[in-house]
């Protein structure tokens, strides 16, 4: 009886305050989470980590600091249903969906990909503090999370540091980009990530080159090596 009463109060407040699809704003059927069932079949997976491997990202880094290897799990293109997703999740507090949308990343590397074999420790890229205080958490390290659940790697938040703050890169070229992250980055104690397989997580790959700044400071404290994967990834 008392499943039934909170079966119906579930249903009535499901009707009143209807759960909405991150993608469409369509209303969630009951067995839908996050996405309904049309936006999760038609997100633009990439598919990259299965093999043969696809070095398409790893090229944007063009031999300027070793990456192992670089995936993301979905391409994001302007105004298509991954930007929603990311806005969501950086600018509407969408913490928890990152995690889950990571969480299915992850199983999926799990099962079908080399990739992520032998990795030690999984750092999402760091935000400012203040910058962290304004928006309330950084959604890296909830990607991060996320990633760490499904393949039982664990993920750190105190390896590696923004030391100084950074402006915005959205509106900046690659060269602007790099000189606005170069130096903003620390290890606080190499020691503890010296000999280890480290991957660096973010939400968006565009340029590469806040990534590109945190491998160089990981690698410089003794890293054994370094991979990258994210949520999403500019075609080019």
């Amino acid at each position: 009886m008392f499943r039934f009463i909170r079966t119906l109060s579930v249903d009535f407040i499901n009707l009143l305050f209807p759960t909405l699809c991150l993608g469409c704003n369509r209303s969630l059927d009951i067995n839908e989470k996050l996405l309904c069932t049309h936006c999760r079949i038609n997100l633009p997976e990439t598919g990259q980590h299965r093999q043969p491997y696809d070095v398409t990202l790893l090229n944007k880094f063009g031999g300027k600091v070793p990456i192992e290897f670089v995936a993301s799990f979905m391409y994001f293109s302007k105004a298509g249903i991954v930007q929603k997703l990311i806005h969501q999740i950086k600018y509407k507090g969408q913490k928890e969906a990152a995690k889950e949308i990571a969480e299915w990343y992850g199983s999926q590397l799990k099962a079908e990909s080399d990739l992520i074999q032998d990795i030690d420790v999984l750092i999402g890229v760091p935000l400012h503090k203040s910058r962290q205080q304004q928006r309330g958490y950084n959604q890296a390290d909830w990607i991060a999370e996320g990633l760490a659940e499904a393949l039982g790697v664990p993920a750190r938040t105190d390896l590696l540091i923004q030391k100084r703050f950074k402006e915005s890169q959205t509106r900046k070229n690659r060269i602007e980009r790099w000189q606005n992250v170069n130096t903003v980055f620390a290890v606080p104690n190499p020691e503890e990530i010296r000999g280890k397989t480290v991957v660096i997580v973010d939400d968006v790959l565009t340029t590469g080159a806040t990534i590109e700044a945190c491998a160089i400071e990981l690698l410089q404290a003794g890293c054994k090596s370094v991979g990258v994967l994210t949520l999403a990834a500019t075609h080019r």
